[in-house]
């Protein structure tokens, strides 16, 4: 049961992040895919500073901050695109 509510946290984090960095959302998969590695790069960022997330609230805003670190450095990699 915790794998399905770690999922769903990942795909609203995942999604959020790509509203605030993209402006629009990135589809199912990316999302949730986003969120998932930026709640694991979120909670190591936050463990650097000697914060832990509590509770359901803490956790999805610690996925949102690293997923949003995660898209800023995967902006920084990309090239830019030129039409």
């Amino acid at each position: 049961m915790f794998f399905l509510w770690y999922l769903l946290i990942g795909l609203v984090a995942g999604w959020i992040a790509n509203m605030i960095v993209k402006g629009h959302g990135a589809g199912f998969w990316i999302n949730l895919l986003v969120g998932i590695v930026g709640g694991f790069l979120g909670g190591w960022l936050f463990s650097l500073f000697g914060i832990f997330a509590v509770g359901t609230f803490g956790s999805i805003i610690m996925s949102i901050v690293g997923a949003i670190v995660l898209l800023w450095i995967a902006a920084l990699i990309r090239p830019a695109h030129r039409d």
